[in-house]
């Protein structure tokens, strides 16, 4: 596969030419897509969906409880269908308690403090209560749990693993989008979903369909999972993909017929921070260029720029804030590649974000 045919397909797989008719089908079909940036989640989810929804469209998802932000792999924050959690962390939240265990032990916390923050956070929330964060952290600090120093936040990362915690409606913000969630129990939030017959097969089909082409390795980079698991899941999936390419290793595709590229689909497109389409791949290199990418990320601080991508090819980045005042504000583009795309083509790009964040 050239890499011309490579780049196409991946830009249909993620949705991104080829939109989903509804938000809740868009993160249905993506499965899980990096929030660590709140607001470049919601983006990614609405780049991704018929008619680019506002963003208090995405905010009413949350709402209504059909998507949740919670900690799904590799210890960082993801958008999910609040249905998928469950069997998501089934997978994944061993290894992540795991690999967080030697922070906990320099942080002071032990398995007495995680089960009296519990204790103390169930009962904050009775009843279908919500917490923001300041509010949590007093609930643990009035509690006799020490929120100081980081521990707050690891408390708060490890109940939701445990499955007791998510990250549900989007708090108000005077002025600008929310920034903030608020805190609910798991229980009281998400409706009981039946787990698939084979969830880590399922998290492999999910994986191809929402990014191939792609490998095992790069799978194994995204959900964290060991490479062995990770074979396995790709064998048990077999009947439910494509193989493409074979160089190195298989290259999958879901079985069946690509996704239709969308005639309105524009050839520039501003992706957030984080975008799947950049980040959650072993091999960036189809995608962004070598002698570019040390501007684009991830940097040493772990920080990936928002892009502008022309063809499935990062040609440039862009900034915004949602501080309050300057969300209306233009964003500001920096092409990378001269000449690979055009002024009237970045400003659509851009112009379309604008109309997201505002609306």
């Amino acid at each position: 596969m050239n890499r011309a045919s490579l780049l196409d397909r991946r830009l249909r797989s993620h949705r991104l030419v080829s939109p989903a008719a509804t938000l809740t089908a868009a993160a249905a079909h993506m499965l899980a897509v990096q929030a660590q940036d709140f607001g470049a989640g919601r983006w990614a989810l609405a780049l991704r969906t018929r008619g680019t929804p506002p963003i208090s469209s995405v905010d009413a998802a949350f709402a209504r409880g059909a998507l949740i932000r919670a900690w799904t792999m590799r210890g960082t924050l993801h958008i999910a269908p609040a249905a998928d959690l469950s069997w998501l962390l089934a997978l994944t939240s061993e290894r992540q308690l795991a690999l967080a265990a030697g922070r906990h032990r320099q942080l002071g916390l032990d398995d007495g403090d995680f089960a009296r923050s519990e204790a103390l956070v169930r009962a904050a929330l009775a009843g279908g209560d919500r917490l923001t964060r300041a509010e949590f952290t007093s609930v643990l600090a009035t509690g006799g749990v020490d929120p100081e120093g980081q521990r707050g936040i690891h408390v708060l990362q490890t109940l939701a693993l445990r499955g007791v915690l998510v990250l549900g409606p989007v708090a108000p913000r005077q002025g600008g989008p929310g920034r903030e969630q608020y805190i609910v129990l798991a229980e009281d939030w998400i409706a009981d979903a039946a787990p698939p017959r084979d969830p880590a097969a399922e998290m492999f089909v999910r994986y191809i369909a929402s990014h191939g082409p792609a490998g095992v390795r790069d799978f194994a980079w995204w959900s964290g999972l060991p490479l062995g698991l990770a074979r396995g899941a790709a064998d048990a999936a077999s009947d439910r993909l494509s193989v493409v390419a074979d160089d190195p290793e298989p290259q999958y595709v879901a079985a069946g017929p690509a996704p239709r590229r969308s005639p309105a689909a524009p050839d520039v497109l501003a992706l957030p921070p984080f975008d799947e389409f950049y980040l959650s791949y072993a091999d960036r290199t189809a995608t962004c260029a070598p002698e570019i990418a040390t501007l684009v990320g991830p940097a040493k601080n772990g920080m990936v720029r928002a892009t502008l991508v022309a063809g499935g090819e990062v040609v440039g980045v862009w900034t915004h804030s949602l501080a309050v005042g300057r969300h209306s504000d233009e964003p500001i583009p920096e092409l990378l590649v001269a000449g690979a795309a055009d002024d009237s083509e970045v400003g659509a790009a851009l112009a379309r974000y604008a109309a997201f964040v505002t609306g």
